[in-house]
């Protein structure tokens, strides 16, 4: 599925759509250069799943664990990480990502090649900013389960761009 965004906000607003269709073990993989707007959209995941504290980059402390608010209608934790500076799968093994990927929603921006062995099943997103409009086009891409029928779903709840 292909959609896109051109300012943060939308890109938040992408993310807050998105949430709606996450649950409880989903994997959701980010891909694309400095600047794209991973962060952006993993805000607005939070936003929309109702978690505690501010999303902020986790490039320098690789994960963050944020709680469900119920003062926000959080249900589900958020875990977000940043696979830009792992060497590799072994040290992904060594955040112990899958610990808490049954009970939460995991988010890891840089992960394509690194974290796929967390799960059979999840969402890729890959996201193509225009250098020149500042746009960013996002291609969905969903692995096993019932991932394609979500896809469906969220097309109808994606913000107008």
């Amino acid at each position: 599925m292909l959609t896109t965004a051109a300012t943060p906000a939308q890109m938040h607003a992408l993310g807050a759509a998105l949430a709606t269709v996450l649950r409880a073990g989903d994997l959701v993989v980010l891909t694309g250069p400095l600047g794209a707007g991973k962060t952006a959209l993993t805000q607005g995941i939070g936003a929309g799943l109702g978690v505690c504290g501010d999303v902020l980059s986790p490039t320098f402390v690789i994960a963050r664990v944020h709680p469900p608010d119920p003062e926000r209608g959080g249900s589900l934790a958020l875990v977000h990480a940043d696979a830009y500076r792992l060497a590799g799968r072994l040290e992904v093994d060594d955040l112990d990502l899958d610990a808490d990927l049954a009970s939460s929603v995991t988010v890891v921006e840089w992960g394509a090649g690194v974290v796929e062995q967390l799960s059979p099943v999840r969402l890729e997103i890959t996201i193509s900013p225009d250098p020149v409009s500042g746009r960013r086009e996002l291609e969905l891409t969903a692995v096993g389960g019932d991932w394609e029928q979500r896809l469906v779903q969220l097309h109808g709840r994606l913000p107008v761009v």
